[in-house]
């Protein structure tokens, strides 16, 4: 690669990592010098599909930022069960709990495809954060918003039975993932029985009888590995 080559790919990595950062969620409404600050301590990472970035109970020494792709967040039980606590994408971060606390991370964090991930160390965060300590009422609204969801998410489990979560889920993803269609919104690639298990922390066996009393009752279409959320669903 020649130098002009070079450069060009060096400015539209920064490019990239600077309209990321601008864009996450943990990140908005930061002044420019916080930004450019950030984006000076980061590095870039590619990482191929079912890779873990970040495992449950080792020690946590940076947090993460999606660039491209997609990450779920997950805990596996002693039993081997595992649990799908969220689906990230391009802007939301991870792994910053363990930077603050000491603690071993709380949860693995695995690419479920092909990822471009933004890395900052410890070190450099807090380097950061002395200089620029409005980045820290930022982490702290995100890790309040997810808190929130935390709670939600207990109340779900406690409150509603499997038939009731799979719906939400499948809302959720529609919302989250699907283009507007002639019958609903339409998920190119719909998760696996197994994964929908997993989000709605249940076994294959009872979401799979769910899910297709869902379809028999046209409250969803299949067609293939995509589906339709119908708006009979939607607005229930």
């Amino acid at each position: 690669m020649n130098n002009t080559a070079y450069d060009y790919a060096i400015n539209s990595t920064t490019a990239r990592v600077r309209s990321t950062l601008a864009k996450s969620p943990l990140l908005t409404h930061l002044a420019v010098p916080a930004l450019e600050d950030l984006a000076a301590r980061v590095s870039v990472q590619e990482v191929a599909s079912n890779v873990a970035i970040v495992e449950q109970h080792t020690p946590g020494h940076a947090m993460y930022v999606i660039m491209e792709g997609k990450v779920k967040v997950s805990i596996i039980g002693e039993s081997g069960r595992e649990v799908t606590l969220s689906i990230l994408r391009a802007g939301d971060a991870f792994g910053e709990i363990s930077l603050f606390d000491g603690k071993v991370r709380s949860a693995s964090c695995i690419t479920v495809e092909a990822s471009t991930v933004i890395m900052l160390s410890r070190e450099e965060l807090l380097g950061h954060l002395t200089a620029h300590p409005q980045t820290a009422l930022n982490l702290l609204g995100e890790m309040s918003r997810r808190l929130r969801m935390a709670d939600d998410t207990i109340a779900q489990l406690a409150m509603c039975d499997v038939n009731e979560r799979l719906c939400r889920t499948l809302v959720k993803i529609a919302r989250e993932e699907g283009i507007e269609d002639s019958e609903g919104r339409l998920v190119r690639k719909r998760p696996t029985q197994q994964e929908l298990a997993n989000m709605v922390g249940s076994c294959r066996e009872t979401v799979s009888r769910s899910f297709n009393q869902l379809a028999r009752d046209g409250l969803i279409i299949t067609r293939g590995r995509a589906m339709v959320v119908t708006p009979a669903l939607m607005n229930r």
